[in-house]
């Protein structure tokens, strides 16, 4: 298979993915989620409840992003680093990739990701959601806006991580070429 895919094309593709999710990233934490609490009333306030409940209807465009976009994106990059680090590990100490080892430290990042998400944020997201639906008792409206910023915190690790792995994959990469 090394033959039919070659590892600079896989690993090339695997950085812009890690790219790709720092972007995403940094969007969700630092313009759409601080958009969605413009202005949120506290809890004490009559319109604090139309405004948890708004929230949770307008939660569903992140968490599809998230399951639709981050989840898949992360999981190619467990596959690709771990693809490249495989490759230059057969290739020996002289590979023109560099050290298998940066390459699997990166998939590592990937994955942590991809773990951080399910354990850390679906929970959360689930709690966001349940706020469309008040009676529902899934979440509790008064911790709307805590709910979010918990979620903005926790979204940190989904930019470090890839901005990690991307950077040395690229730099041990040009660092061979």
């Amino acid at each position: 298979m090394a033959g039919l895919i070659p590892a600079e094309a896989v690993v090339g593709t695997t950085v812009a993915f890690s790219f790709i999710l720092l972007g995403n990233a940094i969007t969700q934490s630092f313009m759409g989620g601080p958009a969605l609490l413009v202005d949120f009333p506290p809890p004490t306030s009559p319109d604090h409840a139309a405004r948890a409940q708004l929230l949770g209807r307008q939660w569903p465009v992140f968490w599809v992003v998230g399951n639709n976009f981050f989840r898949p994106i992360s999981t190619f990059g467990v596959i690709g680093y771990g693809y490249t680090s495989w490759v230059a590990a057969t290739q020996g100490p002289d590979s023109k990739l560099g050290d298998w080892r940066i390459y699997a430290f990166s998939a590592l990042c990937h994955l942590v990701t991809v773990v951080h998400s399910a354990v850390n944020l679906q929970p959360i997201n689930a709690k966001i959601d349940g706020l469309r639906e008040p009676k529902s008792g899934k979440s509790d409206p008064k911790q709307a806006e805590t709910y979010v910023r918990n979620w903005i915190k926790f979204n940190t690790v989904r930019i470090i991580t890839p901005v990690v792995a991307g950077s040395l994959a690229l730099f041990q990469l040009l660092k061979h070429h």
